[in-house]
């Protein structure tokens, strides 16, 4: 699938950064899981909140103790089954879902970097699937470079590590500052609207 130099700069970012940034996407790719909990009634969709809220908590919250064993039992619980669902917004569900199990492993291994970049790809991969089917056939890696769709997703992932690279130490405003960003955007990587 699509790779970008993204992928490669993070390998410069300490930990905390690589959490922040794999928070970032998972805050946008929420309101694709909460679009499909409201339409089928498949799960409460603030079992997604609650466990990436906990995630933004540790960043912020010195000695902010969560067990992830727990949360991440708890998200396994909640994500729908692609065949079981006769639409398209169950695969975005399932992407945001993938991309939160992503950021809870890198929460409990302590290994971040590989973990953020499945997270990238998770979500530049919702949006190019999306580009396609609406497009009704396969695109290839050129095309889909250029399509302004998966632009505007490399772009925004861009900004927020230059955000985060920008930093010498763990600065909480900036990360309070992106939560709340990304929240009051209201908007999904897919163009989904946010209900708060």
């Amino acid at each position: 699938m699509l790779r970008n130099p993204i992928h490669l700069r993070l390998e410069k970012l300490e930990s905390w950064k690589h959490v922040t940034f794999m928070a970032c996407l998972c805050e946008r790719m929420y309101p694709n899981y909460q679009a499909f909990c409201q339409q089928t009634e498949f799960a409460d969709a603030h079992i997604y909140r609650r466990i990436l809220d906990l995630v933004w908590e540790t960043l912020v919250v010195k000695d902010a103790k969560v067990n992830f064993d727990s949360q991440l039992e708890k998200l396994e619980e909640a994500i729908p089954d692609g065949d079981a669902f006769d639409f398209y917004g169950v695969y975005p569900a399932i992407d945001a879902c993938v991309a939160l199990s992503e950021l809870l492993h890198a929460m409990l291994s302590g290994e971040s970097l590989a973990y953020a970049i499945q997270v990238s790809e998770t979500s530049v991969t919702t949006v190019a699937m999306l580009e396609m089917t609406q497009a009704g056939r396969e695109m290839t890696d050129e095309e889909l470079r250029e399509n302004q769709a998966v632009i505007d997703e490399w772009d925004l992932q861009w900004e927020i590590f230059r955000l985060l690279a920008d930093c010498e130490e763990r600065d909480l405003e900036l990360i309070k500052g992106l939560r709340a960003d990304l929240r009051e955007a209201g908007i999904s990587n897919i163009g989904i609207s946010f209900n708060q």
